[in-house]
């Protein structure tokens, strides 16, 4: 097994003091956004044997196993990340896998660059992921119900929002949510400007259930999206709880610390909250314009000690084992490719060692492989 040598991506959202206090560090003042472990090539972790994309590449079925590979292809079919959020990140969507390879093929035939800044796909994988909380972690996740999101806007009193208002309780769900967002995000910017001003002001006054929309205003004044977002689920996990987002949600993380898993793609659709491009026709092309309940995971644990976070998709699997002290080594060995996380104490991972937090190491597959110590550790795998 290998031990990795992780990079650190610098957002600009990212917590300047989260991830350097996990793992133990003095904090450089820089945002440090997200640690990537894995094998995607915008920054695959670093081995004794060198980067690991290369190291799967030489040997696919020795790395990934051949039922993995059979089923993903020859790649590792995830990506593990520590996320620090400082500040909200992108109101955004992913596509469901058939959106993905039309709208990669689409955009290839057309010669768009594919470092591009308007290009959508950037590959022909879909981008289902899910958070688990290290620490108190809000986030935006689904649709209100239209009549919820119609009273949150109201009790603004900010009159440039009751068209909204009255689209929310006049049309069916599907008609009512997708009539608004688009008619946010397609607004006069100059106007849509003042309506978030005034918003921000009513929300910062008021306080409560109103909080969480006016530090998102803090920091993207003026941005439709902060009415956008508004027609959001908001939602505050606790340590261990979790969040899958799947194709077709928008959604967006505020604030916290968290252990994110997702398919291995870059594909995001954004709504707002940022500079970058929103292409809103291909947006409302893949948002699912439903009514949903966060619904918040919980792990479930087995007879060995394993607590499963469940997810409907197999390009990935994240459960944890939690050690106290002096409990017996748990056996790890499986026919698909692991990556395994230390966020607490000081556990063992066969003969990779001792590893502290934020430290990790991937494990191949079927190589013989056991955790002991006193702490916590994450295992990531897929499901073949």
């Amino acid at each position: 097994m290998d031990r990795l040598t992780n990079t650190i991506r610098p957002y600009a959202w990212g917590s300047t003091t989260a991830i350097a206090e996990l793992i133990g560090v003095e904090p450089t003042g820089e945002p440090q956004a997200e640690m990537w472990m894995g094998a995607h090539p915008g920054a695959p972790s670093r081995t004794e044997r060198g980067p690991l994309d290369e190291v799967i590449d030489e040997d696919p079925g020795h790395e990934l196993g051949r039922a993995t590979v059979a089923k993903f292809g020859p790649r590792l079919p995830f990506l593990l990340k520590i996320l620090a959020a400082g500040a909200p990140l992108s109101l955004q969507v992913h596509p469901d896998l058939e959106q993905a390879r039309e709208g990669y093929e689409d955009e290839e035939s057309r010669g768009v660059p594919i470092d591009a800044p308007h290009r959508n796909y950037k590959d022909a994988n879909h981008k289902p992921e899910l958070i688990c909380a290290l620490t108190e972690f809000d986030g935006l996740c689904g649709f209100r119900a239209p009549v919820e999101a119609a009273d949150l806007l109201a009790g603004l009193g900010v009159d440039s929002l009751k068209p909204y208002v009255d689209l929310l309780h006049a049309k069916p769900e599907e008609a009512a949510l997708r009539e608004v967002l688009t008619a946010v995000l397609t607004a006069d910017p100059e106007r849509m400007a003042a309506t978030v001003t005034e918003t921000t002001a009513a929300a910062e006054r008021l306080g409560g259930a109103y909080a969480p929309y006016a530090g998102i205003a803090h920091h993207y004044p003026g941005d439709p999206g902060v009415i956008a977002a508004m027609l959001l689920n908001h939602v505050r996990l606790q340590p261990g709880e979790a969040l899958f987002l799947g194709a077709g949600v928008p959604h967006a993380y505020l604030d916290g610390l968290g252990v994110e898993i997702m398919a291995n793609s870059d594909n995001v659709l954004r709504c707002g909250l940022t500079p970058k491009h929103v292409d809103v026709p291909e947006l409302l092309r893949i948002v699912r314009f439903e009514a949903t309940d966060p619904g918040i995971l919980r792990p479930e644990a087995s007879p060995d000690g394993e607590e499963v976070y469940d997810t409907p998709i197999d390009e990935f699997r994240l459960s944890r084992f939690v050690l106290p002290e002096g409990a017996a080594p748990h056996a790890l060995t499986t026919a698909t490719p692991q990556i395994l996380l230390c966020v607490s104490g000081s556990v063992r991972v066969g003969d990779a060692g001792e590893l502290t937090p934020g430290q990790s190491v991937f494990v191949p597959a079927d190589e013989k492989a056991e955790v002991s110590g006193e702490g916590t550790v994450f295992r990531a795998t897929v499901m073949a």
